[in-house]
């Protein structure tokens, strides 16, 4: 069997961030007059001056995850992974989530699926404490095959409180927050190796499915609200598609992972069934972190007091780069 990777089974990280960096380089024009754009294109989040507050956007979807919900006929959480992977986005930045329009692009219309589409919004709406405002449903047969759930996210925040990055230091600390699973990133590979290695039928050691477990919802990091409040935090980082290689968003400096999480079972199902090497994996998936602060020594106890399920996992060096036990991630 040859190695399973994600450009095989059809997605390019490095092709994908070449092709955003084209994108970007032609975004130059800036609105004039009031409410400004803060910052730069390219962080979690987009920041607009509404002084004394900024208010940010974020936009993201479900991805080929719902290729698994159509394999399973089970839509019921991919409205929570719709939620997640826009508020948490903002929460990176120390943004509170208020307001939400999610879009629905589709081939055919299904009442059924409709119904269970919207029971996971309306749950992750309430996890992330925000509204539900509007959103789009368009029926593009001829463009669209199957169903693509998206939405965009208004978040809220007084300037001075926003989190940028710009304050990390060497020496800072990473401390990492579990994942609920494989979120909803890296689906395109772990699709591919459990069609062609077992089904979404074969049960793990943990009782679960590897179908329950790819569905499982991505986790909702509300709790990062009160963390900012508590205590010093110099970045903070969501661990999405592109891995650890997530966190050269936030700094120039370098992040090297020491002690990383534990990891759930099933990436390790992934990576033994696929044969991937660890490079591969930690620059695909969370690997059992989906979430990370970058702070001082000082506010590590505090974090874990609000996120107990939290811990130190590396820490902040001169030298740039991502480094998981010494090994570089590119």
């Amino acid at each position: 069997m040859t190695e399973h990777t994600y450009r095989e089974a059809g997605v390019d990280i490095d092709q994908e961030a070449r092709a955003v960096r084209a994108l970007i380089e032609n975004l130059t024009y800036r609105r004039s007059g009031a409410f400004s754009m803060l910052g730069k294109v390219g962080h979690f989040a987009g920041l607009i001056d509404f002084d004394p507050y900024v208010l940010a956007l974020a936009t993201d979807g479900v991805g080929t995850k719902m290729l698994v919900a159509d394999a399973l006929q089970d839509w019921r959480t991919v409205g929570i992974d719709c939620i997640a992977m826009n508020v948490n986005d903002l929460y990176v930045m120390n943004l509170e989530p208020v307001a939400f329009v999610d879009y629905i692009a589709t081939d055919a219309l299904s009442p059924e699926k409709m119904a269970q589409i919207g029971e996971g919004l309306n749950e992750g709406a309430r996890l992330a404490n925000m509204n539900i405002v509007g959103g789009e449903t368009a029926t593009l047969k001829g463009l669209v095959n199957g169903l693509d759930l998206a939405g965009t996210c208004l978040g809220v925040q007084k300037k001075e409180k926003v989190v940028t990055g710009e304050g990390i230091v060497p020496g800072d600390l990473i401390v990492g927050v579990p994942s609920s699973g494989i979120h909803s990133n890296g689906l395109t590979l772990a699709r591919r190796v459990v069609e062609d290695c077992a089904s979404y039928e074969t049960r793990l050691s943990n009782g679960k499915t590897l179908g329950e477990e790819l569905l499982t919802p991505t986790r909702i990091y509300a709790e990062v609200l009160r963390v900012t409040e508590a205590c010093e935090v110099h970045g903070m980082c969501h661990v999405t598609g592109g891995g650890l290689l997530n966190f050269t968003r936030l700094s120039e400096y370098g992040f090297s992972f020491t002690d990383p999480l534990d990891v759930p079972e099933i990436f390790s199902w992934l990576q033994q069934a696929g044969e991937i090497g660890d490079v591969e994996m930690y620059r695909t998936f969370n690997m059992g972190m989906g979430y990370a602060f970058v702070a001082p020594a000082t506010s590590v106890a505090a974090i874990r007091e609000i996120v107990p399920d939290a811990r130190v996992v590396g820490e902040v060096t001169e030298e740039p780069g991502v480094r998981l036990k010494g090994v570089e991630i590119r």
